[in-house]
């Protein structure tokens, strides 16, 4: 059952489950995009394709908000929000240790290996390592744990669970980022929480908020 957040003629916001990927890859399991065009094929009754387009993605194991445009001018409009960096996402996570700093900026430059899906720190002058930034503040923490907030100034490829591991408080259940401190199986506490942007065609504020799930380690905070 898709959890619809927003939706009007232009744009559709749900809440992803996580590990479902947002569109189609080599798994070939079922993926977001498709059950959102099914959704609205069968609640419009529309006829032949449908057309929905991917504005940002979450990694697959990730869940949370996400928003689809469900006309070509709302998408390219959308495309231009994300590129001027007018659609605010923020995360929360659950990381590693207690942060020393209860705020604070992460700046790092990552390179993605393509054929591992791997994302990497590199020097400044690394060839196609791209600026990363975000900022963060604690919310909360528990014995073993801190509960952050993470707002995205810029959106590359796995930004939070890499710069967080780069500066030793990786993500819990993240396996590809932290698997010296996760256990095979545990799910990645990261949840998109908030989506704030300027409707592309309406022009008033979008805000969506989705709350992570009432489970372990989510349960330990507030």
């Amino acid at each position: 059952m898709l959890d619809i957040l927003y939706e009007d003629n232009h744009l559709i916001i749900v809440n992803k489950p996580v590990n479902v990927p947002v569109q189609l890859d080599e798994s070939k399991d079922l993926d977001l995009l498709t059950m959102v065009k099914q959704y609205i094929k069968q609640a419009y009754d529309k006829k032949g394709n449908v057309y929905l387009g991917l504005i940002h993605r979450l990694d697959r194991p990730v869940g949370g908000a996400i928003v689809f445009a469900k006309t070509s001018k709302a998408a390219s409009r959308m495309a231009n929000i994300l590129r001027k960096r007018e659609l605010e996402r923020e995360y929360v996570a659950v990381v590693h240790r207690h942060m020393l700093e209860r705020a604070g900026e992460l700046t790092h430059y990552l390179w993605k290996d393509r054929q591992k899906n791997q994302v990497y720190v590199r020097n400044k002058k690394t060839k196609d390592a791209k600026l990363a930034k975000l900022s963060y503040n604690v919310i909360d923490q528990s014995k073993k744990y801190s509960y952050v907030r993470v707002k995205l100034e810029t959106g590359r490829s796995h930004q939070i669970r890499v710069q967080f591991q780069a500066i030793g408080h990786p993500l819990y259940g993240d396996q590809k980022y932290g698997s010296e401190w996760n256990k095979h199986g545990q799910q990645i506490a990261l949840w998109s929480h908030i989506l704030r942007f300027v409707h592309p065609v309406k022009k008033e504020l979008i805000e969506v908020v989705s709350k992570p799930p009432s489970q372990y380690p989510w349960n330990e905070f507030i």
